[in-house]
């Protein structure tokens, strides 16, 4: 990797999962490491590199094993995948760039809630997953596993979120049994995935806030969503593995019971107009690592020279205090000019 900006090919260090479990540990890595929760299909094949010849498994599917390649190529020391893959169905609408929160509900009351066809997880499932993950793995490599969605955000998903409020006025009570539903069905998710060594980590990916607040109320949080939440980090380190959150919005008002109730190693997404990843980590270092942070807008619209140059300084001010993974503040979509994504990555990876 070099300041030309451009992809100069794959990373030839071998992944060290090591790395980043120090930084869960809000130690200091022995290098700079790198965390994204996931990028996108033209740039995983850009990392990969055009004519790679991936191979085929019959349980990984193509977009796993190229995901699998990419986050290798680009000198990341695990890789993010979801496990079996079961998700929880709603009315769901074609991707458009603008969903409304109402869209794709199918649970509105007590009837349709008991009609709901939930999902059934299988344990051989994950067995067949895990043991197909492990050959496929590079060494000093390990997965990080996300779920399909979270606690909040299949809630708000399955119910919508303006009959959502209603029912938290209205019956807390059937609230509380869809959150529930919710919430066993991905605790037993989790649970089966962290008891396999191609394991190495959690992502709880449950986006809980607007700008300026959390999308529901702090109690209320702290009734329907955080429970189910404590329970799943428990699971992850009791098996002996940390558990980063994924959450977008302005989580100050529960951002305690994230770090002291739930006890998440880890926390990911940032937004400049909610708080610099900079200042975040002055006021939370020590406390719970910071994944990421590079902001989103920052990202689009900067050059090149400003991202690394913004790289560069939050490494330095992480360096000797340690707890913190470079990365985006969110994902690298297809709108993030290549060019910025690969500043970004030259400015952990010069020297490897």
């Amino acid at each position: 990797m070099s300041l030309s900006r451009g992809w100069s090919g794959p990373v030839k260090a071998e992944p060290d999962f090591s790395q980043l479990l120090a930084v869960l540990r809000r130690q200091k890595p022995g290098r700079p490491t790198l965390f994204e929760f996931y990028m996108n299909e033209p740039l995983y094949r850009t990392l990969v590199g055009s004519g790679a010849a991936l191979g085929s498994d019959p349980v990984l599917d193509e977009g796993s094993l190229l995901r699998i390649a990419a986050f290798r190529a680009a000198g990341y020391d695990y890789v993010t995948l979801g496990g079996p893959g079961w998700r929880f169905p709603t009315n769901a609408v074609a991707h458009q760039q603008t969903v409304s929160l109402n869209a794709g509900a199918i649970i509105t009351d007590r009837a349709s809630f008991e009609r709901y066809a939930w999902p059934v997880i299988q344990e051989s499932d994950y067995e067949r997953y895990f043991m197909a993950l492990a050959a496929r793995l590079p060494r000093g490599m390990k997965a990080v596993i996300c779920g399909p969605c979270g606690v909040l955000e299949n809630l708000v998903s399955l119910v919508g979120f303006d009959t959502l409020c209603y029912l938290l006025a209205d019956d807390p009570d059937l609230v509380q049994e869809i959150a529930d539903a919710i919430g066993s069905r991905l605790l037993r998710h989790y649970e089966l995935a962290v008891q396999f060594d191609a394991v190495g980590a959690i992502i709880g990916n449950d986006d809980w806030g607007f700008k300026t607040q959390p999308m529901i109320a702090p109690a209320d949080m702290r009734r329907f969503v955080i429970p189910w939440h404590r329970r799943i980090v428990a699971a992850a380190h009791q098996a002996g593995k940390p558990a980063i959150l994924h959450s977008c919005g302005c989580l100050t008002s529960v951002m305690n019971d994230i770090i002291d109730d739930i006890r998440y190693d880890g926390k990911h997404s940032f937004e400049d107009i909610i708080q610099p990843v900079e200042e975040a980590f002055e006021q939370y270092q020590g406390r719970i690592a910071l994944m990421g942070g590079m902001d989103m807008d920052f990202m689009v619209r900067s050059t090149p020279d400003a991202v690394y140059h913004r790289s560069r300084a939050m490494l330095e001010r992480a360096e000797g205090r340690g707890g913190f993974a470079l990365g985006t503040g969110n994902s690298v979509p297809e709108y993030v000019p290549p060019e910025n994504y690969f500043a970004m990555l030259a400015a952990a990876l010069e020297g490897r």
